[in-house]
């Protein structure tokens, strides 16, 4: 249960966009406190208004600490969690060589409990409230996932993976248990609470064809779900994905022509992309996961984020847990800095926070319920300790600003910098 209460600070809430304006803090709105009742902000402004608004109630005051939305992971497979940062593979030697030997393990329920719990805290305790996660095959995996989340009162999204073939023999479905195994885990859980499901084919390689099918006909029959899958995230991929469907355009025409492309579709990475697949997924409003940590970690690629955010595709941020080697928001806002960098348009701190916020919680359709401070959201809410180590503390001493304080944060924060983290208004940790 959570208890209504007053929280002061230095409260960020985005207007708009950051890439929408012509300087990037234009976007944001610092404010002194917000009011949060019944687990949702129902009020933002000066700390005097806030409290002649309800002066019963407790101040929860954080000083001159960063109070923001918290941060919304729009694409990781906890199941990863035990593998994360395994050493020098790219991604189809990855895949075999640590991801699909730990997948399997996820038919044992009390394991697929204990990681899923072990994932959701090591994020929360890095300021992460909402994720989109990929389970493995096994119901079991989706299950825990979920009752894991309900637990901690989390919203978050997730769905069974898809996979009948190119994976090893205890780690494949079929195209009937793929279908009627997600369509089940749909009725057990969508809707219920704070949970999303996510209909989930891994990637094309490992569905055929008619698997393929299957799974746009279940999105087709239950078009209030989100669909996620991964694209065009390496260069020898996209070879092997042309050598399997042979008559396809080109790799996002493999999901195109199965009826897995839409709105509500969620795509991984969307490195290398060619310019019909990026005129469709615009033309569709189609949702794009920017991986920087991962990118880097397994060498995949730099993600054109300058040119994908003109061109007016809808980018979330995720850390791709345990592609990506951290289990932070910070890290990955970091990592994403440094890619620009590499491609010649630095992002903007400002820029940086709404794609980790507001950015992704757009692309998971979810940004009229998390991912800012205003009136009417769901109260998940990190709390940015500024001065949270010596290297930090001596940097932002000298800052001319605000947002070279934060700046500073993101390029060397991680947990310690999460001074506390509210769940739908419920403190859960410090």
């Amino acid at each position: 249960m959570s208890e209504d209460f007053i929280i002061s600070g230095q409260v960020l809430s985005f207007a708009s966009s950051p890439f929408d304006c012509a300087h990037a803090s234009d976007a944001v709105v610092l404010s002194e406190a917000a009011l949060i009742e019944n687990g949702r902000i129902t009020a933002v402004g000066r700390r005097d208004e806030m409290v002649a608004r309800a002066p019963q109630l407790r101040i929860r005051d954080h000083g001159e600490n960063l109070v923001m939305a918290g941060f919304v992971d729009a694409h990781v497979h906890f199941p990863q969690t035990a593998i994360i940062a395994s050493w020098g593979k790219r991604l189809i030697d990855w895949l075999n060589s640590y991801t699909f030997p730990e997948e399997m393990r996820f038919s044992d329920r009390a394991y697929a409990d204990e990681i899923a719990g072990r994932y959701l805290d090591l994020s929360l305790s890095h300021g992460t409230t909402t994720v989109c996660s990929y389970c493995t095959i096994h119901p079991e995996s989706v299950d825990a996932f979920f009752e894991a989340a309900r637990t901690r009162g989390q919203r978050v999204a997730a769905g069974k993976t898809c996979m009948d073939r190119n994976a090893p023999e205890g780690l494949r479905d079929t195209v009937q248990s793929a279908h009627d195994q997600s369509e089940a885990l749909i009725a057990r859980w969508h809707g219920v609470e704070r949970l999303e499901y996510v209909i989930t084919p891994r990637f094309s390689p490992t569905s055929s064809p008619e698997q393929l099918e299957a799974l746009g006909a279940l999105w087709h029959a239950h078009p209030e779900c989100l669909m996620q899958t991964h694209l065009s995230e390496q260069l020898d991929e996209i070879e092997w994905v042309k050598s399997l469907f042979p008559n396809a355009r080109d790799y996002l025409d493999t999901y195109e022509m199965f009826g897995l492309l839409g709105a509500k579709g969620i795509y991984g990475h969307a490195i290398h992309l060619e310019e019909r697949e990026r005129h469709r997924l615009r033309e569709f409003g189609a949702g794009l996961v920017h991986c920087p940590t991962s990118n880097t970690f397994i060498g995949s690629g730099l993600f054109d984020m300058a040119g994908l955010i003109a061109e007016g595709q809808r980018i979330g941020l995720a850390t791709d847990t345990g592609g990506g080697s951290s289990f932070s928001m910070l890290r990955t806002m970091a990592a994403a800095y440094e890619i620009g960098q590499l491609r010649g348009t630095p992002v903007h701190a400002a820029e940086l926070l709404w794609l980790a916020t507001q950015g992704s919680a757009r692309t998971l359709r979810m940004d009229d319920k998390v991912g800012n401070i205003a009136a009417g959201m769901e109260a998940d809410i990190v709390v940015i300790d500024l001065s949270s180590t010596p290297a930090i503390q001596q940097r932002a001493a000298h800052a001319k600003d605000l947002w070279e304080q934060i700046f500073a944060t993101i390029m060397m924060g991680d947990d310690r910098a999460i001074s506390q983290v509210y769940v739908a208004g419920r403190p859960i940790a410090a």
